[in-house]
């Protein structure tokens, strides 16, 4: 067990979940990926150490783990929601393919100034934001011109 999945346990277990074999499995896997992975595709990977578990289990945990702010949920208004771990020292934002669901992650600092103009124009105090660009990747672009 690597710090981070031992982080994510104490969190969990801190907001009084418990830590069934089937969560175990599912933390496991979060904390040692490093790709968007669908509900589906968290599925069938969780299933061979945990057989027993439910999709139902699957996004009961993912929805506990995004409400904690430990997992990110890219594309929440499509189809083709995935989940990745949201490592705290890397904030990121994503392009996200409207054709195959493909995710790239980017980083940009220029967001500050509109975050602080935004401040100042409203009053908000802002907390925190999540940029999504939705489009076509380069794949999806040339299959569609062919």
């Amino acid at each position: 067990m690597n710090a981070i999945e031992k982080e994510i346990r104490a969190r969990l277990k801190q907001q009084g979940y418990k830590l069934t074999p089937q969560r175990k499995a599912l933390l496991k896997l979060i904390a040692h990926s490093h790709e968007h992975l669908s509900p589906a595709e968290i599925h069938d990977k969780v299933k061979k150490d945990c057989p027993g578990i439910g999709l139902v289990t699957i996004y009961r945990t993912l929805g506990i783990l995004t409400g904690l702010g430990v997992i990110c949920e890219v594309n929440p208004e499509g189809s083709s929601r995935s989940y990745l771990l949201r490592r705290e020292s890397k904030h990121h934002h994503h392009l996200v393919c409207s054709s195959c669901g493909a995710v790239v992650e980017f980083t940009t600092y220029a967001l500050r100034e509109l975050e602080q103009r935004l401040s100042q124009n409203t009053g908000f105090k802002i907390e925190d934001h999540l940029l999504e660009f939705v489009g076509r990747c380069p794949d999806c672009q040339q299959s569609a011109s062919i």
